[in-house]
Formats: structure tokens, C-alpha cells, sequence
């Protein structure tokens, strides 16, 4: 991976857990351990010392899924017609 600041080969510092949450006022630290870690795979440049962050996690989709009935694609719910092959949701039979 070539470092987008210098054009260096970028090297890879493992992966760690960053703490997500945020210390509050009345309940100290309680919020924050309770919020719990993302875990990061970390790349560093050798020449500009500039990090970059990338999550190990599979991204969730946004919206639920559904399955068409015709071609059997999965899509996101919210689309009254299939994108992948047209059928419409709502055409009386």
C-alpha cells in the first residue's frame, strides 16, 4: 500500500482495539467502558510517520435486505421494483 502524503511504501503496525465512548461528568468512566472497542488494522509511512486506519469488521448494509422471488438477488428492502431485474413489489397478479 503506498502512503497517499509521500508516495512511500506504507508498512503494517498490526491490529488493536481503540476504546470507543467518552468519560461523562456524573458517571466517570462507566459510559465508556460500556461502549466497548473497534478493532483496526493500522498502517504506518516509514518517511512521513502518517497513519492510517482501516476496521477488520465486515461492513454492515445500511438498510435490511430482501430476497427477490424472480431472479433471487438480495437487495436493499426499500426499492418498490427489483434493481437487478425489474419485478415490481406492488403489480396486482
Amino acid at each position: 500500500m503506498k502512503c497517499l502524503r509521500c508516495g512511500a511504501e506504507m508498512v503494517n503496525a498490526g491490529i488493536e482495539t481503540l476504546q470507543l465512548g467518552q468519560t461523562g461528568w456524573i458517571l466517570g468512566d462507566l459510559p465508556n467502558l460500556l461502549a466497548g472497542g473497534a478493532e483496526v488494522d493500522i498502517w504506518m509511512c516509514p518517511v512521513c510517520r502518517k497513519l492510517e486506519f482501516f476496521s477488520t469488521a465486515a461492513p454492515e448494509p445500511s438498510l435490511p435486505q430482501k430476497t427477490c422471488p424472480r431472479c433471487g438477488k438480495v437487495h436493499d428492502f426499500d426499492h418498490p421494483k427489483c434493481p437487478f431485474c425489474g419485478f415490481d413489489y406492488y403489480a396486482r397478479p
